[in-house]
């Protein structure tokens, strides 16, 4: 029996992911926006290292912790996390050419794809970035539905898309799996009561995604079509 069978009783019926961090790299692409924001606004530039740290929480709560230079984002003036925002967004969406998929993951992908799971993502980034971005790493045709940060007023960890996901498949939380990287993506799925893997790669605001107790945690997505 392979390990994803293990965590749901057998093969899912639909299995939902997230984008950064889980599958794909993006925080090049998202620093270099945020810096030339920060760059139009007379600020210093924030660097990758930060951004890192930074990403999870959909891209006003980016631009507004670059504003801020710290995690919490807090004492940034509406108006300029308003100018920011549109100033990132013009510049992320102008190059996403440094994003790139991890090592097995969009093979896991087509492996869930050519059994005729559905697939579904769900992601806090903007939709509007959605459709280029994955047809850049080949993903464009593997997701039956793409969730993103504006779809829903609810965004991870609420739990909203999931459990709209979950109706339109028509599938019970438990035949289903989520797979992510952050805090964000395991309290969703615990409060969906969907099983959870996550990856040990991304973006977990500088911690490790371990200590939220995931039912699996892996350095790579094939491991979870692994025979044990």
């Amino acid at each position: 029996m392979t390990a994803i069978e293990r965590l749901c009783g057998g093969w899912p019926r639909l299995v939902m992911f997230d984008l950064d961090g889980t599958l794909v790299d993006s925080v090049p692409d998202l620093a270099a926006a945020v810096d030339n924001m920060l760059a139009q606004l007379d600020r210093p530039a924030a660097g990758i290292a930060k951004v890192r740290d930074w990403v999870g929480n959909g891209a006003a709560v980016l631009v507004r912790r670059a504003l801020a230079d710290d995690l919490s984002g807090q004492g940034v003036d509406d108006a300029l996390a308003a100018q920011g925002l549109a100033l990132f967004e013009a510049a992320y969406a102008s190059s996403h050419h440094a994003t790139r998929v991890y090592p097995g993951a969009l093979e896991f992908l087509r492996a869930l794809h050519e059994r005729g799971i559905p697939l579904a993502l769900v992601t806090n980034k903007p939709s509007r970035f959605l459709p280029e971005l994955l047809a850049q790493v080949g993903m464009a045709e593997l997701f039956r539905w793409q969730v993103g940060g504006d779809t829903f007023a609810q965004k991870k960890p609420d739990p909203y898309a999931l459990h709209w996901l979950l109706e339109q498949a028509g599938v019970r939380p438990e035949q289903a799996l989520f797979v992510g990287d952050s805090r964000n993506d395991v309290l969703a799925a615990k409060a969906a009561k969907v099983p959870v893997a996550a990856v040990t790669y991304g973006y977990n605001h500088g911690e490790s995604i371990a200590s939220e107790a995931p039912d699996w945690l892996g350095d790579d997505l094939r491991l979870l079509l692994a025979v044990a």
